[in-house]
């Protein structure tokens, strides 16, 4: 079973290496794991995705949110769980081209709504982003035909809630937290497969 978590954790040397010793610890198994600045000044935004063994499933969320938040230098964690939530992931494809193939590889790029991005004479890059069906589609597609796929880059996923925010979000806002924030509306999933 997969667990997904967002950790805040200040922007220093080491932390990484810790956060990566704890999952080793707990022998669970990091699937994915993305890195970048967030909304507060100093606190880097970690979305880790991991495969907890099938014998520890049933507290393993538990377990892991716990653990990390007992870390030095996390200062929050968001289990996100089964909570409504926008998932991407971005990915780089570089695919040999030749004169003949562009055409259809431009064609196939513009169905999986992706972008060319480089263009070399033998080969050229399509920059997808999206859920992990749809850029593993285009790989897939890619394989069939004539084209060969050269090279792959994914950044991992990157997960964020819907609706309503937490309260860290809010306190990074300036929004006072006094009193209880109403949900917002739940929308249709159509953004989820696209």
């Amino acid at each position: 079973m997969l667990h997904t978590f967002v950790a805040y954790v200040e922007d220093k040397p080491g932390v990484l290496t810790r956060v990566a010793s704890l999952f080793r610890r707990l022998n669970i198994n990091i699937i994915s794991l993305t890195v970048g600045h967030s909304e507060r000044p100093g606190i880097s935004r970690m979305t880790i995705v991991a495969n907890a063994p099938d014998h520890a499933n049933a507290e393993a969320g538990h377990r892991i949110r716990a653990s990390l938040f007992k870390l030095e230098d996390v200062v929050e964690v968001d289990d996100i769980g089964k909570a409504p939530a926008v998932t991407r992931e971005l990915a780089l494809i570089k695919v040999a081209a030749t004169a003949h193939t562009r055409s259809h590889i431009f064609e196939l790029a513009e169905v999986f709504r992706a972008r060319i991005v480089d263009l070399a004479p033998d080969s050229l890059m399509i920059e997808i982003t999206g859920v992990e069906s749809k850029i593993e589609g285009l790989i897939q597609v890619l394989n069939e035909t004539e084209e060969r796929v050269l090279e792959v880059c994914r950044s991992g996923k990157m997960t964020m809630r819907r609706g309503a925010h937490k309260s860290g979000v809010l306190r990074a806002m300036g929004v006072g937290t006094g009193e209880p924030q109403p949900e917002e509306p739940a929308f249709e999933h159509f953004a989820d497969n696209i």
